[in-house]
Formats: structure tokens, sequence, C-alpha cells
């Protein structure tokens, strides 16, 4: 059989028992690819800081990304690429556009650090999200008295391993801006837009601004929530409701004080941004110990669990996974059941009421 093997390697030919000598080995799934690792808040100033010294801002963006130990990825995880951007007071990083989708997670900023995005300023304050995605122009400012930072997240590694990347400079340091808002593609989003116009679905910058989110999970504190992941708030699309790129949905979460929530798996695989607290996520043996600043990874198909250290505090995540692609491909699953779109919406109270005199002898 090893001797016809190799035969058949000649003929560029391969015989079916040998991929069924690896399907055998996937019985209880998919086999996770990395490995769950976490970054301390420590360890990425401490590379922010010695960036800023040996890379110049003038001829390169300061960025550097969460590689994933295991040999078998190349990022964060197998689809998905995390990691930090700095940009100095005064400094600009370069207009260009790719096939890459991307979104912004604002780690420490200001009114004055913005991102451009197709002629659109969105400012970058603590916790915003801005989305630029595939295609889009965008540049990096800023203009505070301080440093910027933010969590780049990126599809990159697919992009890569589909041969899909396309790159394009802008030819400049900035993008001309649009002077009038009537112009600016993010109003299209809005529940009240133009009329006369198609609606349009891609290309839409858009900026999640965190005093929103933070309220929104406020308001749901004390909600049922998921049994998996606590509190759980979708960005969803401005615009089809869908998830936030179209490869990459991201999520807020919050645990309140003393939660352990049960433990699922999906085969999808997310990566992670402590925003307020400590506890830890239990990954398969592994035990991620976290607090604020904190980032780590979640592989695919590995069973986790949350934990809020804390008798008193809430502690707030926020996530990034790859499920839209496994959606679109028919591929997405949960164990032990689906978690998200099963529990039925709030009662309207005069139903409820109705319901209840009917009821009544």
């Amino acid at each position: 059989m090893a001797e016809f093997d190799k035969k058949l390697d000649l003929l560029h030919l391969r015989g079916q028992w040998q991929y069924d000598a690896q399907l055998i080995q996937l019985t209880d799934g998919p086999i996770p690819a990395g490995i769950p690792f976490l970054w301390s808040r420590e360890l990425a100033q401490r590379a922010l800081a010695e960036m800023c010294t040996a890379v110049s801002g003038d001829t390169a963006r300061r960025n550097f990304t969460f590689i994933n130990p295991a040999p078998d990825v190349n990022g964060t995880t197998q689809t998905i690429a995390m990691g930090m951007q700095i940009t100095l007071p005064g400094e600009i990083a370069w207009a260009h556009r790719h096939s890459i989708n991307a979104l912004r997670f604002v780690v420490d900023g200001s009114p004055a650090l913005y991102t451009a995005v197709d002629g659109e300023r969105l400012p970058m304050e603590d916790g915003d999200l801005i989305i630029t995605p595939a295609y889009t122009w965008h540049d990096h400012h800023n203009e505070s008295a301080k440093r910027g930072v933010w969590l780049d997240i990126l599809d990159v590694p697919l992009m890569g391993y589909l041969r899909q990347l396309f790159f394009e400079p802008f030819g400049g340091s900035t993008q001309p801006l649009h002077q009038d808002a009537a112009n600016h593609i993010s109003s299209r989003a809005s529940h009240i837009r133009p009329a006369w116009e198609a609606q349009q679905c891609d290309r839409i910058p858009f900026r999640y601004a965190w005093s929103d989110v933070r309220a929104a999970l406020a308001t749901h504190q004390h909600s049922p929530g998921s049994r998996f992941d606590g509190v759980i708030l979708r960005y969803a699309h401005p615009v089809t409701g869908g998830p936030t790129l179209p490869t990459i949905d991201c999520f807020a979460q919050l645990l309140r004080p003393g939660l352990h929530t049960e433990r699922h798996r999906h085969t999808s695989s997310a990566v992670y941004y402590v925003v307020e607290g400590e506890g830890a996520t239990v990954v398969g043996d592994e035990e991620l110990e976290w607090s604020a600043g904190d980032s780590f990874v979640v592989p695919n198909w590995m069973w986790h669990s949350h934990v809020n250290r804390s008798g008193d505090t809430p502690a707030v995540l926020f996530s990034a996974t790859d499920a839209p692609v496994l959606e679109a491909l028919g591929m997405y699953r949960e164990e032990p059941h689906p978690s998200f779109g099963i529990a039925s919406g709030p009662t309207v109270p005069a139903d409820l009421a109705r319901r209840r005199s009917a009821e009544r002898p």
C-alpha cells in the first residue's frame, strides 16, 4: 500500500483511504486550530512603548498582532488577526484600502483621535468600535496631546488562505473628507434616510459609541441573558441587522458579580479583550486568569466557560468571532445547544393584562 501511495503521488493523485485515515480522528468534531492563550495588559503596554522607539511613525504603522503559539495558526486564530496599534500626538497612519474587513476597538482614545473612512471623520473615544469594511478608504489621525491606542481585528488570515488579498495605497497620507454631512454614507444607516436613493448595505462607515453600548449593558444587566455568556449584546450591522461585518461578528458581554457561566463550545473561534473587571475563562483544561486590559483567544470547538471573580463588581468583555463565515457555509454549530436567538422577546403589557383577564374564572 505504501509503495502504491508513492506511485499515486508521482501521478499527482491521492487515494480515498488516505483521507479516511484522517477523518476517523474527527468523530468528536473538528480538531481545534490553535491553543487558548492570554496576552497580559503589561506585556502589550511594554511592546507598544518599545515600538514607539524602534519604529518610525513616518514610514510604518505601529501595529503588532497577537500570534497564537500553536504552529498551525498564522494569526490569533486560524481566521482572525487581533493586535494593537498606536499613534503618537500629531501622527497620521496613511490612507489605504484593502479586501480585508477590519475593525478598531479603542483602548486609549480622545475626541481628537479619529479614523477617516470613505470621507467621514469617525471619533475614537475609549471603548468605541469603528468598522472599516472591505475596500473602504481609511486613515488614522491623532490630533490630541496624548497617544492613541486601539485594538485592530481583521480577517487577514482568512483572506490570505482564500488568496483574496488586495491592497491599494491612496497615494497620500490623507484622503479628502466630505464637506457636507448630507453626503455621509453612515447617515444612510439611520432609520431616517433619503427615500430617493437605493439602499446601500456594503461599505458603510460606522462608529458604535461605547457610551451607547455600556448604557445598553446596564439596561439589560438584570435580564436573564445567556447561560453561556451572561448578558451579551451584538454589534448588529447598522443597515441589515446581521453580523457586524461579513466575516466578523462582535459582542459586548456583562458578567454579573460572582457569575460562573455554563460550559459550551462552537465551531467558531473567538478573540476577547477585557474592558472591565477581573475573572477567568476556562478553556478545555486551561484556566485563563484575566483582568482589565488583557486579551485572550478561545479556539474553535473547545469547551469553555466564564467566571467573574468579584462578588460586587461586574466584568465586561468585548469579543469578535468568525461565526458569519461558518453560518454562510451552513457549518456553524454549538453544543450542548444553540445559545443565540432562542429566547422569546418581552411580552406587550396590554397583551399580558388581557391574557390574565381571560384566564380569570
